[in-house]
C-alpha cells in the first residue's frame, strides 16, 4: 500500500470508532484541542515563521502572506473556534422526521456522519483546525492535505490535534496530515475511493477547478468567491460608504471580499463619496467609462484606471476594486448573473421593493440587504467555523458547520411485517 492508501485505510478505522464516541468524549477532544493550542502556541508560531519566511523569499503574493499568517490574536481566534464548536449541539443522532405507516412500520430519518472527508487547501493553516474540528464534533474521520507554503504551520497544529484525540481516548487517525504536497500527492487522494466518502477543496478558482474535474470521488465545491455590491438609486450613501469600504478592507485576502461595486447611474454623482473610504485604504479602482468621469479628480489619479473586461469576473484578493454603472435594478441582476460565483451578493437600498426582488432574483449562497458581505462566516452565522464555503446547491450551500458534514440514514421498525405481493 501506499502512505496515502495506508492514511486512509486507517482514517476509515478510525471514522467507525468516532462515529460512536458520544458527544462527551468528542468535546473532551475538542476542549484538549483548545487547551493544547494555548498551550504550544509559541511551537506553532515558530512553525509559521519559517513557512512564511520561506514564502516571502518564494515572493508569494501579499494577499496570500496574509492568509498564511498566524500571530497570537489569530491563534486566540482558532482556539474560540474550537471551543464554540465543542458547544454547539452534536447533530449526530438526531432524528429529523419519524412517521407510522399504516401497516405499523416505523420510519425515522437519523443524521449520521459522512465517514472520511478529505480536504485540500492552500496556504491557510486555520483551515487544519477549522476543518478537523468540525469533522470530529461531528463524527467524520478527516484526512487533511494543505498546501506546501504552510508546511510547518499545518504539521504543528497537526500534531496538537492527534495530541488531543489521544488524550480524549480517541484514536489519533480521526485527523490525519499527508505530508506530502507535491501534485502527485493531490491526484491520488483525488482517486482514494475505498477510503474517502467525500473531497472539499478549499481555495482559488484554479485548486477548485482542478479537483472538480480530476477527482473519482463525490466534491463539495467550496471557496472562490467574486462578489458585488449594488448601490441602488434609493441607496443611503451613509450605509453604502461603510459596507462597501468594510467588504473591501476588512481582509483583501478572503473569499468573501468585495470585488465589483455596481451602482445605479442615477447615483453617480455620489460615487466619489461613496469610494472616498478606499482611498484611504489605497485601493485601486478599475472604473468603467461612465464610473471614471465621475471619479476622475475626485479620487486619488494613481489609483483609478480605466476598467477592462477582465476586471469583471476577477476574485482579486488585493486592495483592487472594479466600478460598473447600470441603468437598472435589473441590469444589476444581470451584470451579477453573468459574473457572480454564487458565494455572496449584496444590495444597498432604502427600498424594500427592491430588496426583495434582489434576494429573490440573485443566485447566490449568501445574498445581503444593507450588510457587508463580510459576514459569510461560519463564525459570524454561529457554526463557531466552517469548513468552507459552498457555492453550488448539492449537498450543502453557504458556510458549511456541523449539519453540513452529516448525512442521514432511515431506521425503520416493526413487529414482523412482510410486504405483501
Amino acid at each position: 500500500m501506499t502512505v496515502l492508501e495506508t492514511q486512509g485505510l486507517a482514517a476509515r478505522h478510525a471514522a467507525r470508532a468516532l462515529a460512536v464516541a458520544g458527544t462527551a468524549r468528542k468535546n473532551a477532544a475538542l476542549e484538549a484541542a483548545a487547551r493544547t493550542i494555548e498551550a504550544r502556541q509559541g511551537e506553532i508560531l515558530a512553525a509559521n515563521a519559517a513557512d512564511l519566511e520561506a514564502a516571502m523569499a518564494a515572493g508569494l503574493r501579499p494577499a496570500l502572506l496574509d492568509r498564511l499568517a498566524l500571530d497570537e490574536g489569530r491563534i486566540a481566534g482558532i482556539v474560540e473556534g474550537v471551543r464554540q464548536v465543542a458547544a454547539l449541539p452534536d447533530p449526530i443522532g438526531a432524528v429529523t422526521k419519524m412517521d407510522t405507516r399504516p401497516n405499523g412500520l416505523t420510519i425515522g430519518k437519523r443524521r449520521v456522519p459522512l465517514g472520511v472527508i478529505g480536504i485540500i487547501y492552500e496556504a491557510r493553516p486555520n483551515v487544519t483546525v477549522d476543518a478537523a474540528a468540525l469533522c470530529l464534533k461531528s463524527g467524520n474521520a478527516a484526512l487533511l492535505r494543505g498546501g506546501k507554503e504552510a508546511f510547518h504551520s499545518n504539521q504543528a497544529f497537526a500534531a496538537v490535534l492527534r495530541d488531543a484525540l489521544e488524550e480524549a481516548g480517541l484514536p489519533r487517525d480521526c485527523v490525519a496530515l499527508v505530508a506530502d504536497t507535491s501534485r502527485e500527492s493531490a491526484n491520488e487522494l483525488m482517486g482514494l475511493t475505498e477510503y474517502l466518502d467525500v473531497l472539499i477543496p478549499r481555495g482559488g478558482a484554479g485548486l477548485i477547478r482542478f479537483v472538480r474535474e480530476n477527482a473519482r470521488i463525490p466534491v463539495i465545491e467550496t471557496g472562490a468567491g467574486i462578489v458585488h455590491t449594488y448601490f441602488d438609486i434609493d441607496g443611503d450613501l451613509e450605509k453604502g460608504r461603510a459596507v462597501v469600504c468594510n467588504a473591501k478592507t476588512r481582509r483583501v485576502s478572503v473569499c468573501n471580499a468585495l470585488d465589483c461595486l455596481v451602482i445605479h447611474r442615477g447615483r453617480l454623482t455620489d460615487l466619489p463619496e461613496l469610494c472616498a473610504p478606499l482611498a484611504g485604504a489605497h485601493v485601486t479602482v478599475y472604473a468603467d467609462e461612465e464610473a471614471f468621469a465621475a471619479l476622475d479628480g475626485h479620487y486619488p489619479a494613481g489609483l483609478l484606471e480605466h476598467a477592462a473586461e477582465e476586471h469583471f469576473g476577477t476574485e482579486f484578493l488585493d486592495y483592487k476594486l472594479a466600478v460598473k454603472t447600470v441603468a437598472s435594478l435589473d441590469g444589476a441582476l444581470a451584470h451579477i448573473a453573468r459574473y457572480s460565483s454564487r458565494h455572496s451578493e449584496a444590495i444597498v437600498t432604502e427600498n424594500k421593493q427592491a430588496a426583495t426582488q434582489f434576494t429573490r432574483s440573485v443566485d447566490a449562497a449568501c445574498v445581503y440587504v444593507n450588510v457587508s458581505t463580510a459576514f459569510t462566516d461560519g463564525g459570524q452565522f454561529g457554526f463557531g467555523a466552517e469548513v468552507g464555503i459552498s457555492t453550488q446547491k448539492l449537498h450543502a450551500r453557504g458556510p458549511m458547520g456541523l449539519p453540513e458534514l452529516t448525512t442521514y440514514k432511515y431506521i425503520v421498525s416493526g413487529d414482523g411485517q412482510i410486504r405483501q405481493p
